[in-house]
């Protein structure tokens, strides 16, 4: 019994461990260019992108509240700044951030997506869009139920302008234009791709 019980209270101290590890991962970098280190962290409790700043004494920069946040999701260094990437079972998504030195705010650079697609793959692929020069850039597929294969869409190459983002205007919707924006370039080249084909 008395095995039994220093079992469950070390299981469970363990997962509360793991929880809040998990859940406090902080990334540190330098990110506003003064050589003294900053912060960037996903809130869990609130489902906020956190940035804390050293030029800012460190108060606590944040997006909106991100709905659709995974399990997975978190934050990762980039040469520029930093990501904000969450991922699901057959599709996830990055965003690029980085330092304003003009605005003063964290700037929504870059986005990108992918997807599985379903059993057959069919809409499977990835996109991102850059958001500095506006440049979007799509590998896509679909299934082609006649012949029954995975047919490639040539590389989509086009613009996409979205306008400035900052840290405090983001959120799930922000994702959400970008891959209807994206769907309806899919939707479209699939169906070139098909003529052409047949």
């Amino acid at each position: 019994m008395k095995r039994t019980i220093t079992f469950l209270l070390t299981f469970l101290l363990t997962l509360l461990l793991s929880y809040t590890v998990w859940s406090q991962d902080k990334l540190v970098k330098d990110l506003d260019g003064d050589t003294i280190n900053d912060t960037v962290y996903v809130d869990q409790a609130t489902s906020k992108i956190i940035c804390q700043l050293s030029t800012q004494h460190f108060k606590k920069l944040q997006s909106k509240a991100l709905d659709m946040q995974h399990e997975s999701a978190g934050v990762k260094a980039t040469r520029s700044g930093f990501e904000y990437y969450n991922n699901f079972m057959r599709a996830g998504y990055a965003n690029q951030f980085r330092y304003d030195a003009k605005t003063k705010q964290i700037q929504l650079i870059g986005m990108s997506r992918y997807e599985f697609g379903n059993a057959a793959n069919d809409g499977s692929g990835e996109s991102s869009v850059n958001l500095l020069t506006n440049d979007y850039i799509g590998n896509w597929n679909y299934f082609d139920h006649t012949k029954e294969e995975l047919v490639k869409i040539p590389t989509i190459k086009t613009k996409m302008t979205f306008g400035k983002i900052y840290l405090h205007s983001f959120n799930d919707e922000t994702y959400f234009t970008f891959a209807e924006k994206c769907a309806a370039l899919y939707e479209k080249h699939k169906a070139l791709t098909a003529k052409s084909a047949h």
